[in-house]
């Protein structure tokens, strides 16, 4: 799998939220811990194995989760007479897999040695995602499937089993009969915590045949008990596997781009930047030729720019993987420094990460933290200077285009004195759907609004929209409604008011998160919007729109009678 790893993912803590702030900060960036066991908690000692079992189950679309299989242990004695020969003793190889192994450093600078591994076999591992939970008893795992027809499902899903202390990560295969179309969870699971945390659970990952290279990395550390997990990346050589065919790639005009601001950000047409994270839709890490399919959709769309909201090289290799795919595609680039509950200096790995990139002359734009000031990770002060500071950095590196941070305006206001001198030009993360009293026809009024504060928040420094979108499902948040018809009139909003000047959240649902505040955090992919489905969708919202004005012509009519 190019450019992979399967490390144990956990999303970050929910920060609280304002009348405009979306509070989903938190989702964008997960840490790592031992697989299966909850952050905080003794952390069991942990295996990966690989048991293979076979159900059939039939039935109504529901939760699905077979039994585990029954394991009796018995112990005998067999004393052996002169007649009987000898049982022969066979040693199964341990092939080695590029799955990251815990590495636990005590403060001090150290340097962890490279590692190089061959898989010949594609085979199926234990990888993992996290979820932030509260207390009380909850449902993880399994395989979600959507089938239009009936259909039978054979997949390998991932499950935890815990005996003498020790708790193993098994992959187990199952038939599941889906007898009418539906949306089917296959082998679940339900777990029961006591306090609000992050919980761990495995995920089935395919390692493809190629050889994978562990780098050396020379890190320091601060903390005591720290554990690293180190990546391995694919070599671009991979080992022979059966061939397939597919589609050929979408070709896009460039002519039907809208065009790059010459000598600043944005666009001169509706449309610019879209929010991406290399992570599927249950939370894995996308290896670097699944990450190159994702960028050719979303230049095939019309988007000219990616934001990536972290430069930290654990996290799925993103930085590496996304700047190639930008480079292939003619895409640019907005890199995140990403800041969380460690604040700066938890950080800082991240600028050493970029003082040896190579693709500065895809970036447009780098933003220092995401919120990090609302969420308490750093004050202003701090932030600035870390900002400064990394400045000097990027451009030993050769890179001397504009750095800033992003926040919602009521931070930004708060905080300008401190912020103003430090940055370049001036981010904000504006959500309509999160202002109760913004109806989805009126979120493109509400982002500009917004944002022609955010202008005039740090003299001669313009203002750019670096978060805004629309979920497709979820709770009402007063006159804020969320739902696909609903999504579509937000966005196209959106797009006629500051669509040249606004990064979209986000390119793909994550159903990885948890639901949020109004259960809408995993629904704010848009990438629908501009297919041919979405033209469906869009088309039906205009026929909303248009009924909505007809309705109100009748009424100021009646009025006037």
């Amino acid at each position: 799998m190019k450019g992979s790893f399967f490390a144990v993912a956990a999303a970050l803590a929910v920060g609280a939220s304002a009348a405009n702030h979306h509070a989903h900060d938190a989702f964008h960036k997960r840490g790592l811990v031992p697989s299966g066991v909850a952050v905080g908690t003794a952390g069991a000692q942990e295996s990966c194995g690989c048991t293979t079992r076979w159900e059939t189950v039939t039935g109504e679309p529901t939760l699905h989760n077979p039994p585990p299989t029954s394991t009796k242990e018995t112990s005998s004695s067999v004393v052996p007479t002169s007649s009987e020969e000898p049982v022969p003793v066979v040693t199964v190889p341990v092939v080695p897999l590029p799955t990251p192994s815990p590495t636990t450093l005590q403060p001090g600078t150290h340097t962890i040695p490279a590692t190089t591994i061959t898989v010949t076999e594609e085979t199926t591992v234990c990888g993992a995602t996290s979820t932030e939970v509260p207390s009380g008893t909850h449902t993880y795992g399994g395989v979600t499937t959507v089938v239009v027809t009936a259909t039978t499902v054979t997949c390998p899903v991932a499950t935890v089993s815990t005996s003498n202390g020790v708790t193993t990560s098994v992959i187990v295969e199952t038939t599941y009969v889906c007898p009418t179309a539906g949306t089917y969870t296959i082998a679940p699971s339900t777990t029961t915590v006591t306090e609000s945390t992050i919980f761990v659970y495995p995920t089935p990952t395919t390692v493809v045949p190629g050889t994978y290279t562990q780098p050396a990395i020379t890190t320091t550390i601060t903390e005591t008990d720290y554990v690293v997990y180190c990546p391995y990346t694919s070599s671009e050589s991979q080992l022979p596997v059966p061939t397939s065919t597919s589609p050929a790639p979408v070709q896009t005009s460039e002519a039907s781009k809208p065009q790059p601001n010459k000598g600043g950000l944005g666009t001169d047409g509706d449309q610019w930047a879209i929010t991406y994270t290399p992570y599927d839709q249950a939370g894995s890490c996308l290896d670097a030729s699944a990450v190159l399919k994702d960028l050719e959709d979303i230049a095939s769309k019309g988007f000219t720019a990616v934001r990536l909201y972290s430069a930290d090289k654990t996290d799925c290799n993103g930085l590496e993987n996304v700047s190639a795919a930008c480079e292939a595609h003619g895409l640019q680039l907005i890199v995140g420094v990403y800041i969380k509950e460690t604040g700066i200096e938890g950080a800082r790995p991240q600028i050493t990460s970029l003082s040896t990139f190579t693709r500065w002359d895809l970036v447009v734009l780098v933003v220092i933290g995401n919120e990090s000031i609302f969420n308490g990770f750093c004050s202003a002060e701090e932030l600035a200077s870390f900002i400064t500071s990394s400045k000097e950095t990027f451009a030993q590196a050769g890179y001397t285009g504009p750095v800033t941070t992003t926040e919602t305006l009521n931070v930004l206001q708060q905080h300008k004195g401190a912020l103003c001198d430090a940055i370049d030009v001036v981010g904000a993360n504006i959500h309509g759907f999160f202002n109760s009293a913004t109806i989805a026809s009126e979120a493109g009024k509400f982002v500009k609004g917004q944002l022609d504060l955010v202008d005039q928040l740090c003299p001669g420094k313009t203002g750019i929209n670096l978060e805004t979108g629309w979920p497709s499902a979820g709770k009402c948040n007063g006159l804020a409604c969320p739902g696909p018809v609903l999504q579509s009139i937000a966005i196209k909003s959106i797009r006629e008011a500051v669509g040249g000047k606004s990064v979209v959240f986000s390119y793909h649902n994550d159903d990885w998160k948890n639901l949020g505040q109004f259960d809408c955090e995993r629904s704010w992919g848009i990438s629908s919007l501009f297919d041919i489905i979405g033209a469906v969708v869009g088309g039906v919202g205009d026929i909303v729109e248009s009924v909505g004005d007809a309705v109100e012509d009748v009424g100021d009519a009646i009025k006037n009678a």
